[in-house]
Formats: C-alpha cells, sequence, structure tokens
C-alpha cells in the first residue's frame, strides 16, 4: 500500500461537504442546512476517502465533524438514496452497505481523534457518524435516534451492533436498536453518548477547544491511543496487556516523550511536536 498523501489539508476542497483547515485541526460540516444535512451516495464516498487519506496526512492532528443550521445530520437524503435503494437487486444493495460501512472503519482506522459537535437531528447515519467519533459533544436540542427499524430495517447498521452497546451498555442500545426512538440530549449525557452539554451558541468552539487540546499534545502518543482502543476490542486481557507493553514501548522512543521529561525536570510545561 502507498503511504503517498493526497490530501493538502491547506487546499483540500471537497465537493459535498465544507472543511477548515488551522493549525492542525480540521473542521468537516455537513452543509445542506435547508434539508438538516442528509448524506447522499457522493457524500458518503467523499467521506470515506477523506479519513482513508488521512491516514498518512501528518499536518492534521484532529477532527471535527459538524452540521450546518443548526442541525448535526439527518440520515440517508430521502430522495438521493431511499428512493434508489428500493430499486436495486440484492448485489447493488450490498455494495452501498459496504460503501457506508467503509466510512466507518475509515473513521476508526485514521489515527487522528474525531470530535462530533452535534446540534438538532442527528439521526440514522448521522447518529452513526457521531457514535463512530472519538469524542461526543451535544445541545440541549440535540435528538439522536438510530432509527433504521421505523423504515423496516435492522438496527445492525453500519456497526451500531457493536460499537454502540461498547459506549452506552447493552440493554441501553438495545432499546434503541429495537426502537428507534429518539435519544434527547439529558438522556444522551447521562447515558455516556454525550461526553458533555454546551449551549448551542458555543458548540462548536467548545468542540475545537477540546481538540486545539489534543493538537497541541503528544498527537503520535494519541493515534497510539486510538488504535489501541479499536484493537482492543478484539482481545483477551493477556493479549491487550502485552499489546500495550508493545505500544507504550514505542511511545516511549518519541521526542515527544524525551521533551516532556526535560521540562518535568526543568519545572516547565512540554512543547509537544508529534513525533
Amino acid at each position: 500500500m502507498s503511504t503517498k498523501n493526497n490530501l493538502d489539508p491547506t487546499s483540500f476542497t471537497p465537493k459535498h461537504f465544507l472543511w477548515n483547515y488551522d493549525n492542525g485541526l480540521a473542521t468537516i460540516t455537513l452543509n445542506i442546512p435547508e434539508r438538516k444535512n442528509p448524506l447522499t451516495f457522493d457524500s458518503y464516498a467523499e467521506l470515506r476517502d477523506t479519513f482513508r487519506d488521512l491516514v498518512y496526512c501528518r499536518e492534521v492532528k484532529a477532527v471535527v465533524i459538524t452540521g450546518s443550521g443548526n442541525n448535526f445530520c439527518s440520515g440517508g437524503d430521502v430522495h438521493d438514496i431511499i428512493g434508489p435503494l428500493t430499486k436495486m437487486d440484492m448485489r447493488e444493495l450490498l455494495d452501498f452497505t459496504r460503501m457506508t460501512g467503509d466510512l466507518v472503519k475509515a473513521m476508526r482506522h485514521c489515527p487522528q481523534p474525531i470530535l462530533a459537535a452535534v446540534d438538532g437531528i442527528c439521526v440514522g447515519a448521522g447518529a452513526i457518524i457521531a457514535m463512530a467519533s472519538d469524542l461526543r459533544y451535544g445541545t440541549e436540542n440535540s435528538k439522536v435516534a438510530f432509527l433504521f427499524t421505523r423504515v423496516g430495517l435492522a438496527g445492525c447498521d453500519m456497526g451500531a451492533c457493536a460499537i454502540l452497546p461498547r459506549i452506552i451498555g447493552q440493554g441501553r442500545a438495545s432499546e434503541l436498536l429495537y426502537t428507534g426512538r429518539i435519544m434527547r440530549a439529558p438522556e444522551a449525557e447521562r447515558w455516556g453518548f454525550f461526553n458533555r452539554l454546551c449551549s448551542p451558541e458555543a458548540i462548536l468552539e467548545e468542540t475545537q477547544t477540546v481538540a486545539r487540546d489534543l493538537v497541541a499534545g503528544p498527537t503520535f502518543a494519541h493515534g497510539i491511543t486510538k488504535t489501541m482502543l479499536h484493537q482492543e476490542w478484539n482481545m483477551g486481557i493477556d493479549q491487550a496487556i502485552e499489546a500495550e507493553a508493545q505500544a507504550q514501548a514505542i511511545c516511549m522512543q518519541t521526542a515527544d516523550f524525551e521533551r516532556a521529561y526535560q521540562a518535568f525536570i526543568n519545572k516547565a510545561s512540554p512543547l509537544f511536536e508529534g513525533n
């Protein structure tokens, strides 16, 4: 596999969402506000490809994903996606469901922490994108629903049956996936889906502040943390402890580790550089 990076964060101009890059932090904004920012075939694919490219983009240290117009994402577009799906054969349907699942895989495998700033509607595939992020921040207006069952589909979409129980617990995840009901903001925070709630006016800024703190940290080590959080789902405890021993030994070879030590003995704050 080539490690050539095709994503220049300073000049990247995606066709199906907004992109802002500022000093290590990339912000992705879903931007069809008149329809609550639905996903289309093209935006699914472009998001997937973007997160795949971020694996090799060292300039980007953290990613915030949000939506415009006081909503996060209303899921798959009814006219662009749902209607055409009813006319596809099995092979075409499987191509589509694998493609949407590949977006989640790309989000989990890119080393940068992904933070979701969720205001308003966050349903269907939008709820999946929030779920697949590493950290999630909501507002009192946030409404999260894995509503696949409401359109006659199973709740097992894009990894929901694997990931959601690990965030909020098996019983709570089962309830949401069976019923498709809305999980409102206080419940989502109490259950651990949201790390915290912010005011609607400040959610993007507060999420970006957390992201900038991560950007200023030991970003190579953050990538290792994300990798181990993902990989250890499929490990026994002994295997996980050994894997973490190897991962931490790698981090002890970094210049950031030496910088932190030198800063400590000089009673200063370390300035990390991600190497």
